[in-house]
């Protein structure tokens, strides 16, 4: 029989030291979230139903190009936040760290490839 104190049996499982910073970049993005997609949804369905060149106009216009960006980038860091939390738990080892990586550079492709055509098409 084994005699081992609470701390030495703990040892090598405790906090990995991120985890307060963690939440409250999710809280944020969160709080964030909550504003920017009733107010994305609607700006967008104000936009639908119009010509291309109306839609193209109306994309013009400041507010709902910063909404729309606004809420593009927001919900991807929040998304790639969830989904690194995810391969964090479930994928260990050099298989962790090439998908942590690779979600990241993912998100911010997206990120750079809506911004992109958000202001290609206010332009």
């Amino acid at each position: 029989m084994r005699f081992l104190t609470d701390r030495k049996r703990a040892e090598g499982l405790g906090a990995g030291g991120t985890g307060t910073h963690h939440h409250w970049q999710m809280m944020v993005t969160s709080i964030l979230l909550v504003i920017l997609v009733p107010a994305f949804v609607i700006t967008f369905g104000a936009g639908l139903g119009g010509t291309y060149e109306e839609v193209l106009a109306y994309y013009g216009r400041p507010c709902p190009a910063v909404i729309t960006g606004l809420t593009l980038v927001v919900g991807i860091i929040h998304l790639m936040r969830e989904t690194q939390v995810a391969v964090e738990d479930y994928v260990h080892g050099i298989q962790g760290k090439l998908l942590l990586i690779a979600v990241a550079a993912f998100s911010y492709t997206l990120i750079a490839v809506g911004l992109f055509a958000l202001v290609k098409l206010a332009l």
